[in-house]
């Protein structure tokens, strides 16, 4: 426990220098997710960097691929590949590409499913539980939602599914962090109490900080336990957590910062 914030300040920190590199990105969801993503790979996620394929693995998706320089920085420090390839994001030829891809002959290792459209990240997951309740096997699978996309038909559809279904080996993680593209999602679509929707469709809700450890491990432990229904976490999240000019601006949901941007954002960090 006591070593995680300085893994999560790392990840910020490579974060920051990747997209500036690129010279695009999405710093502001990417920053905001990283505690969630170091309580599961450095504590509750069953997983293996050197076999990433290990078939009793839990299985980590992503819904909202934009944030995937956070994924791509996590897997890297827990061992998945090279942290100098981190340098590559959205370079030709690079396999960190700016939306995470799933291809057997350019594949990055810990990538589990493709994801550039939002709204589909669940559907995903909903398919591999079938499959992994059809071979007879108990995989967890965690799915990693923006809020943004919880507008989208597609994503309200695959909960009522999930639901109907009982697919307790799924956990939703809802990334809430008030804003998208272009502006804050309450202005731009509100969502009400989304936490008593989820419900209805037959889930069990879990509302915490998604930068407290504790609670998060805390959470992350209660939704593997649970049977008979599928679990969705509402983590909420500050976007540009560690960098007090990103913090909460919707500007920087898509914005690479430049070079005195990246100085101050790595001084902080």
């Amino acid at each position: 426990m006591q070593d995680l914030p300085q893994i999560a300040a790392q990840i910020r920190r490579n974060i920051i220098t990747m997209i500036y590199e690129a010279g695009s990105g999405h710093p502001g969801g990417s920053l905001g997710i990283v505690d969630i993503l170091v309580s599961l790979y450095f504590s509750e996620l069953k997983h293996n960097p050197k076999q990433p394929n290990w078939s009793e693995r839990d299985y980590m998706l992503f819904s909202a691929g934009h944030l995937c320089p956070a994924w791509y920085a996590t897997l890297a420090e827990a061992g998945y590949f090279p942290k100098e390839e981190l340098s590559t994001l959205r370079k030709i030829g690079s396999r960190l590409a700016g939306h995470p891809e799933h291809h057997p002959l350019h594949h990055l290792p810990g990538i589990e499913n493709p994801s550039g459209p939002l709204g589909q990240g669940l559907s995903h997951a909903i398919g591999l539980s079938l499959a992994l309740k059809l071979d007879q096997k108990n995989n967890h699978i965690f799915c990693l939602l923006s809020d943004g996309e919880q507008a989208e038909g597609q994503t309200m559809e695959a909960f009522l599914y999930a639901g109907a279904h009982k697919l307790s080996s799924i956990t939703a993680i809802i990334d809430q962090n008030g804003i998208q593209l272009s502006g804050n999602v309450k202005n731009i679509l509100p969502q009400g109490d989304l936490a008593r929707r989820i419900r209805l469709f037959g889930w069990r809700v879990i509302e915490v900080d998604g930068h407290n450890y504790s609670d998060l491990i805390r959470v992350i432990k209660i939704a593997k336990q649970t049977t008979q229904k599928p679990t969705a976490i509402i983590c909420r999240t500050i976007p540009g957590k560690g960098v007090d000019f990103m913090e909460n601006k919707y500007e920087w949901h898509g914005k690479a910062p430049n070079h005195d941007e990246k100085d101050r954002a790595l001084a902080q960090l």
